[in-house]
């Protein structure tokens, strides 16, 4: 049984300790929670910042419902960071609804996504609890300028764009977690917002954007079609959405564009056994171990949403940094949220619907991890 109102699960990896380190920064106790304790425990002397000031326990657990539900009940809130979602995030879903805490995670594979809404978002709102995921940097960004665009009357339709770097090329400083969703949503097709109706890209979609921020045009993916077509579906005020990501480093994309068409030639009919054994291999060539810790002369992030009407347009830019850094910084601001029950959502919501993009924005501003802008077109 949780401690204290926090649970942190997942808690030796990247992005589970910088949750912690922002729990710390906003002096919230916390469980964290892992399967080998004795790691954890090493891992997060290592990297969690302010950690000999914290007030926190950690609890090891297997991955099975029943195991977690012990564990979670008692606190009020899951941050779960155990990836890849699509293949281990409904049992966390499910034992943090048994334990009664609200719940949240940076996924953003958006089979997952309509998993959770269609499985459990009408039985987290009975029991009065939130069920929020993509509660990250590269989908909540893009999320708050979708929102900002939508401030301007008359924008029903939304295409986003989430741009990032990092050091020497894109794809470095990417998480080992991060690497194993990249690769594992070659499985499963995207799709897009378009008039109402979820409608799925083509295997070999992709992008060229044009980004005044930067020099030379970007070259982007799907990403699974992230979580904004599905968050948007039913929201009254949206008729289309289509939403992609890219690395500043062309030839990073196109490696993992190329890495989708050999899927959909050579891999795609095999047995789950040898695709797992496909992807796993991938993971381990690609990122072999945790990168460290971000620094913001190096990983600068630029997304933006151009919203459109029948008579007006509009776009709106959100500049950052660390975006790994910024997504634990995302998960303490819902958390005090949380434990304040200052929520306008129960159920299945995204972050900006539950707490408000400009709360998130601000949150985000006071301490120096993105800069908005609004611009009529």
């Amino acid at each position: 049984m949780a401690k204290y109102p926090v649970v942190v699960y997942g808690a030796s990896g990247y992005t589970g300790m910088l949750i912690m380190d922002w729990l710390i920064d906003q002096h919230i106790p916390f469980t964290a929670v892992a399967r080998n304790a004795a790691r954890a425990q090493e891992m997060m002397a290592q990297r969690v910042v302010g950690l000999e000031s914290a007030t926190y326990e950690i609890i090891e657990c297997v991955h099975e419902v029943d195991a977690l539900v012990s564990v979670f009940k008692g606190a009020r809130v899951v941050c779960n960071t155990v990836g890849p979602f699509i293949n281990f995030g409904l049992t966390a879903v499910e034992a943090a609804l048994k334990a009664g805490c609200h719940y949240l995670d940076p996924a953003g594979e958006q089979a997952h996504i309509r998993a959770l809404r269609d499985q459990f978002g009408e039985l987290y709102r009975q029991a009065g609890l939130l069920l929020s995921p993509s509660l990250a940097y590269m989908y909540t960004y893009a999320e708050i300028a979708a929102e900002l665009a939508l401030e301007t009357p008359g924008v029903d339709s939304l295409e986003t764009a989430t741009l990032t770097r990092g050091p020497r090329t894109g794809a470095a400083g990417v998480t080992v977690g991060s690497t194993a969703t990249i690769f594992e949503g070659v499985r499963y097709p995207g799709a897009y917002l378009w008039e109402k109706e979820l409608v799925p890209y083509a295997p070999n979609a992709s992008f060229n954007v044009v980004c005044p921020d930067l020099l030379e045009a970007v070259f982007c993916l799907p990403w699974g079609g992230t979580s904004l077509p599905v968050f948007f579906e039913d929201d009254g005020r949206v008729r289309s959405c289509m939403s992609c990501v890219g690395f500043y480093d062309n030839p990073v994309m196109k490696m993992v564009h190329g890495l989708g068409e050999k899927w959909e030639a050579e891999y795609k009919h095999l047995p789950k056994e040898q695709q797992d054994a496909v992807i796993q291999s991938l993971v381990q060539s690609t990122t072999p171990s945790m990168p460290p810790r971000e620094r913001s002369t190096l990983q600068r992030t630029v997304d933006f949403a151009i919203g459109r009407g029948q008579l007006t347009a509009v776009r709106a830019t959100v500049h950052g940094i660390t975006p790994y850094i910024a997504t634990g910084a995302l998960h303490a601001a819902a958390v005090v949220k949380l434990l304040n029950n200052d929520t306008a959502k129960t159920g299945f919501a995204s972050s900006s619907k539950a707490f408000g993009h400009r709360y998130l924005l601000g949150f985000l501003e006071q301490r120096g991890l993105a800069r908005a802008t609004v611009t009529q077109l």
